[in-house]
């Protein structure tokens, strides 16, 4: 495949000159990846996510593609030609280019706890080292892209136990058990993500806490890099759904427009976007138009309701200042009115099991909670709802929602091994490193991950194990693994 984008040059332009401005004698350089901080104050722990697929995808492909299989004078061409009309240098060097070039692979190892790793903030999740003192270079050249790799993915994934969090706590209080609150959340992000690619791993960390989603590369990304497959495990699940445009091809004739539908669909799961035109109308006259109750009930499946503008708090649980007495009610509250339901084992109200709803639009982690004590407070179960969680969620963040960064503690100097660290004296704390080669254990009495710092060696105790090494993947993890070490420890 061609790319424009230069496996040599996928850093920021500082880290072109960083090799000369080390000491000469400079043998090994050692970093660690720690999530410093945080913006949402409500979540002090992240989880670990993306690094196996960042290694496959970059370390691996992108580089055996791009950078060692293409002939050494076109790498070098591309390289020297950036620093000669880009830096303004006569005579750029490119000699430590063609050196790993010549290699053959990238001389790095890289440990990392195993994903799906719940850690609290301030505990380092991966390090990066060289394993060749002539490319020790190589370990901070790779910072930018492996930034940019990892960031986000554990961001969604950290966010989307978040929701889990929320949707499994209502669900025990309303219904007694979470069955089924892995359908809850359903990840409507993809459009409003930054292109089509690359949020497709990102995207697979919603799929850690929650089976929903319409975006179907961050199932082939969950397949591709992490070994799902999704003809013997339910990896990410959807169901056919209309948009505003389809209603909008049949006129002002909604129960028409449902009736139709129904023949479409004559069993299964589908979902109706309810609001194009007047949505209380939609709902108690369409709806509740005795035939087509008839046609609904008597199918095999869930026509689920799709409300998809104004506040989700007040169209779902009802708005009490409203004028029309139906949205005062709320949607719930409505479809009960006509379709009923069963009581839960707690004695909450769970809407008949062929009429659902979903809401996809303005939805937050602050929304979802209010939407579920509104619902209890009326009487109605939490799991009556299903949340479309979009990008609002989950690209609305930078690197600094949890602080991610990638700091070199550790480096070997003419043999001498020093701890490296930095400590500003302006910063709030904020950017204090670890300092030496870090460790990171269990603590017994409170069965927090906690770290320690300051070794010359690795520690025999130490939970971060080797993922990659001289270009090699180790200790690789599955999709299944992974969502089931996250749900031990939820």
């Amino acid at each position: 495949m061609k790319t424009i984008y230069e496996a040599s040059l996928l850093h920021d332009f500082y880290k072109l000159d960083h090799r000369p401005q080390y000491p000469k004698d400079s043998e090994v350089i050692y970093s660690t990846l720690t999530p410093r901080g945080t913006k949402l104050p409500e979540i002090r722990e992240v989880v670990v996510y993306g690094i196996q697929a960042a290694i496959k995808k970059m370390l691996i492909d992108y580089f055996n593609e791009h950078f060692f299989g293409r002939p050494r004078e076109d790498v070098m061409k591309a390289y020297l030609r950036i620093r000669q009309f880009a830096l303004r240098e006569k005579n750029p060097d490119g000699s430590h280019i063609e050196a790993l070039h010549n290699l053959g692979y990238l001389p790095v190892r890289i440990r990392a706890l195993p994903e799906g790793t719940v850690v609290p903030l301030r505990v380092p999740v991966m390090t990066i080292e060289n394993t060749n003192p002539e490319f020790f270079w190589v370990t901070n050249w790779l910072e930018t892209l492996i930034s940019a790799e990892t960031w986000h993915p554990m961001t969604v994934a950290t966010i989307a136990r978040e929701y889990r969090k929320i949707l499994n706590r209502a669900a025990f209080e309303t219904v007694g058990n979470n069955l089924g609150v892995e359908f809850q959340g359903h990840d409507f992000s993809m459009r409003g993500m930054i292109g089509v690619i690359d949020p497709a791993v990102s995207a697979s960390g919603h799929l850690l806490s929650f089976v929903g989603t319409d975006t179907i590369p961050a199932i082939e990304a969950a397949e591709y890099y992490y070994g799902a497959n999704i003809e013997n495990e339910l990896v990410g699940t959807s169901i056919p759904a209309s948009e505003h445009s389809v209603e909008e091809a049949w006129g002002l004739d909604e129960k028409t427009t449902v009736l139709e539908r129904l023949k479409v669909y004559v069993s299964g799961y589908f979902s109706r976007v309810s609001d194009t035109w007047h949505l209380w109308d939609g709902i108690t006259k369409v709806l509740g138009d005795p035939e087509v109750k008839a046609a609904i009930m008597g199918r095999e499946g869930r026509m689920v309701i799709r409300p998809d503008s104004g506040d989700p708090v007040l169209i779902l649980c009802g708005d009490p200042q409203a004028s029309d007495p139906r949205a005062r009610k709320g949607v719930v509250e409505l479809l009960w009115d006509i379709f009923g339901g069963t009581l839960t084992d707690k004695g909450f109200k769970l809407l008949d099991t062929h009429i659902g709803v979903i809401y996809g639009d303005a939805i937050t982690r602050s929304r979802a909670q209010e939407i579920c004590d509104r619902l209890k407070i009326k009487g109605f179960a939490s799991t009556n709802v299903v949340y479309g969680i979009g990008s609002y969620t989950y690209q609305f963040n930078t690197r600094d929602t949890f602080g991610f960064a990638i700091k070199t503690t550790f480096g070997q100097f003419g043999g001498e091994k020093r701890l490296l660290f930095k400590n500003p004296i302006t910063d709030d704390g904020t950017k204090i490193s670890q300092k030496g080669r870090v460790a990171v254990r269990r603590d017994e009495e409170s069965n927090q991950l906690v770290y320690a710092d300051g070794f010359f060696e690795d520690q025999a105790d130490d939970l971060l194990q080797t993922v990659f090494e001289n270009g090699v993947p180790q200790n690789i993890q599955t999709f299944s693994q992974i969502r089931g070490l996250l749900a031990s420890q939820s």
